[in-house]
């Protein structure tokens, strides 16, 4: 094999196009569904290069095997496909919904590496029928963001009162309170941990976030 070949092998071309339609449905998946609601930074830049790098490392991994006559690259990628679906960041929990934007970056980058064998016009329907179908779920899946709240009114927890407690709760928060849940009561303090469910929009979309109580407040109910 000659390394310093400078020509472009037979396949190059319609890769580029390849890696161009996966960059695009990526950038309109994370930036126009996920980013919108989300606000956050850090997932938007580990989504966009993610779906770079698993691209290439597929795509190239199969080149490699199909040059070398192997009849595993489609197992291997398969393989890869399950090993990136599983990694988790160490540093901090990954909330559901992000991990679900993960698992589909993924996927998608996995697709459009190993569709040798697929036309534009098959490979372009794929990525718009997934596209459409994470835009759906996003506009008619009403959003509900929580936060923890230390209650000092414990004369309103009890099951009867629980119409009193949200109106509290919203004249209080000054939020669209949907649903409350009661967790553990001090009674020696006064005191019980709320989940207020509520309305949120997308500029507050972070809230569960931000506005959650420190692990060092949570140890005084626990």
């Amino acid at each position: 094999m000659d390394i310093f070949n400078l020509t472009f092998s037979d396949s190059f071309p319609l890769m580029i196009v390849r890696f161009i339609i996966l960059i695009l449905v990526t950038w309109a998946i994370v930036h126009k569904l996920y980013y919108r609601k989300s606000h956050r930074r850090d997932f938007y830049f580990s989504f966009m290069l993610m779906s770079v790098a698993i691209f290439f490392l597929v795509y190239f991994m199969i080149f490699e095997l199909e040059d070398l006559k192997t009849k595993t690259s489609i197992g291997i990628g398969i393989g890869l496909f399950g090993i990136f679906s599983i990694m988790r960041y160490r540093t901090d929990a990954m909330p559901v919904r992000e991990m679900t934007y993960m698992f589909i970056i993924i996927a998608l980058s996995v697709i459009n590496a190993i569709a040798n064998n697929v036309s534009l016009v098959e490979l372009l329907l794929t990525n718009t029928l997934i596209f459409s179908i994470i835009w759906i779920c996003e506009c008619r899946l009403k959003q509900a963001a929580f936060k923890l709240v230390q209650y000092d009114r414990i004369d309103l927890i009890t099951p009867d009162k629980h119409n009193e407690m949200k109106a509290d709760l919203t004249e209080r928060l000054g939020i669209d309170v949907l649903h409350v849940e009661v967790g553990s009561v001090d009674f020696i303090r006064d005191m019980a941990m709320l989940k207020v469910y509520y309305s949120a929009t997308a500029s507050d979309s972070d809230l569960q976030q931000r506005l959650q109580l420190s692990k060092e407040d949570k140890k005084q109910f626990t």
